[in-house]
């Protein structure tokens, strides 16, 4: 990667991108539909867990990730009431502008990006702090 000042942010973006173009492979779409699928998992997830295992998960994402994770996030505000699978995937598909017939697929492609991306131990505990319904939703992924 060609050297453009800073390498902290150099960095971060690459490993965006890398996250961005795994996640586009894997539901054979588009880098920007890719970003979304992301962005959307990402604001989603976090709303359905604690703040202190958000704390915890966050700590591991790359920089600009850890950024699009807490955006617009207002951490006074309590978890989603409805904790449902058909509620997180409405929520999902919605915010990534994608169809619904195709919200397992994307929620595979990110899912597996980000479950290669942070520790085994992270993600079993990201699992078991949602509800059972979303748990499998997410692993059957």
């Amino acid at each position: 990667m060609a050297e453009r000042g800073l390498e902290g942010i150099d960095h971060t973006v690459q490993q965006t991108y890398i996250w961005v173009d795994e996640i586009a492979r894997l539901f054979h779409g588009n880098r920007h539909q890719a970003f979304q699928i992301l962005r959307s998992f990402l604001h989603v997830l976090r709303d359905h867990i604690g703040l202190d295992e958000s704390a915890q998960f966050a700590a591991q994402l790359p920089l600009l990730i850890r950024g699009l994770y807490y955006e617009g996030w207002d951490p006074s505000h309590s978890l989603v009431h409805e904790r449902t699978a058909d509620t997180f995937m409405a929520r999902f598909v919605s915010e990534a502008g994608i169809r619904p017939m195709d919200g397992q697929d994307a929620l595979a492609a990110v899912g597996g990006v980000v479950g290669r991306h942070v520790s085994d131990g992270e993600a079993a505990q990201i699992l078991s702090s949602l509800p059972a319904a979303i748990r499998r939703l997410l692993t059957a992924a």
